[in-house]
């Protein structure tokens, strides 16, 4: 399977995690959130309202392994610092990043290999080493810092990022996702970050619910997140969701809450593959140089056993020759036609 179209939309939506598979070519998806967090950071005594919105672009660019993906959180930030009673405002992007993804490895990519069981239900649905084995993609893109931005004073305007994405499915209704990022590369603060991401799908297809743990270490900001929440398909276009997490230490303490959805455009068109060019154990197996031109040992082996028994009778050029027989048969034998 070269095509990572599918015909429903699939979101990196609600969680924070990125999926290891590109969504196809000539696909636009739009992938918008809200959201609102409360921090208050023990040893600076100050309280934070922070709301704001995410956003995720991605553009199925040039073939289907490849995909171009536009990430940024715009938020506004009111800061009371309790020990002198005064507040600050703070406006700008927490997150503001361009990059490309591409699809390196798929487990999935010989359909052959990965047929069901037709008779076992158990066989399908139980967990199986081999599905640990995962999909696998490499991203490299750039934070970009534009003007005097508070939350990153003095860094550089442009700075390299690079990622490891992986993606298996463990059973056909749990996925784990896994991200390992080297952010801000070159900065005073280089980041490093991992995310752990494991979703579920119901009975109903249409609702999934997930987990994630978030890990992220740099001289400026350390801290270990979790987040959890649901996701709902309206249509193949479209998904909401919502999601909510929190922070296991107090320097500062988070927590925050989100809801938001996804829309994709679909402008995709399957590619016609001639079929020289088809891979042979996807298509039934390799044609043979004289597959088309009859057999006739072979039929005259198997006459009788279908439609060649019945009897249509002699064709129009097996009886002129049996009139041309009988008529030289009497011309021979004498006798005079009447």
């Amino acid at each position: 399977m070269k095509s990572q179209y599918t015909d429903v939309i699939n979101s990196n939506r609600p969680g924070l995690s990125v999926s290891a598979y590109a969504v196809g070519k000539n696909v636009i998806q739009a992938e918008l959130g809200l959201f609102y967090e409360q921090s208050d950071h023990t040893l600076l005594n100050t309280q934070s309202d922070i709301w704001g919105t995410d956003i995720s672009l991605r553009y199925g660019l040039l073939f289907e392994r490849l995909e171009l993906n536009y990430e940024g959180s715009f938020q506004d930030q009111e800061i009371l610092f309790s020990n002198f009673n005064t507040t600050e405002k703070r406006t700008d992007f927490s997150r503001n990043r361009l990059g490309l993804k591409f699809l390196i490895y798929d487990p999935f990519k010989n359909p052959e290999k990965n047929k069901p069981n037709l008779y076992s239900w158990r066989a399908n649905n139980k967990f199986q080493l081999k599905n640990l084995l995962p999909a696998v993609s490499i991203y490299a893109g750039a934070n970009f810092v534009l003007g005097e931005n508070p939350y990153y004073p003095g860094e550089a305007a442009i700075s390299p990022r690079v990622m490891l994405a992986t993606q298996s499915r463990l059973t056909p209704r749990f996925v784990m996702i896994t991200n390992l990022a080297y952010d801000r590369i070159g900065t005073d603060s280089p980041e490093m970050s991992y995310i752990i991401s494991l979703s579920h799908a119901f009975r109903n297809p249409k609702w999934s619910a997930f987990i994630e743990h978030q890990g992220i270490e740099s001289d400026r900001y350390s801290d270990v997140l979790v987040r959890g929440g649901i996701a709902h398909l309206l249509n193949e276009r479209l998904q909401v969701d919502f999601n909510l997490g929190a922070s296991f230490k107090n320097t500062p303490s988070r927590v925050f809450v989100s809801a938001g959805g996804s829309y994709r455009f679909d402008f995709h068109k399957d590619s016609l593959v001639p079929i020289e060019d088809q891979d042979a154990d996807e298509n039934g197996g390799a044609i043979e140089k004289n597959a088309m031109k009859k057999n006739k040992k072979k039929k005259r082996k198997n006459k009788g056993s279908g439609a060649e028994d019945i009897d249509l009778g002699p064709s129009k050029k097996q009886l002129r020759k049996l009139k041309k027989a009988k008529k030289n048969k009497k011309k021979d034998s004498g006798e005079i036609e009447f």
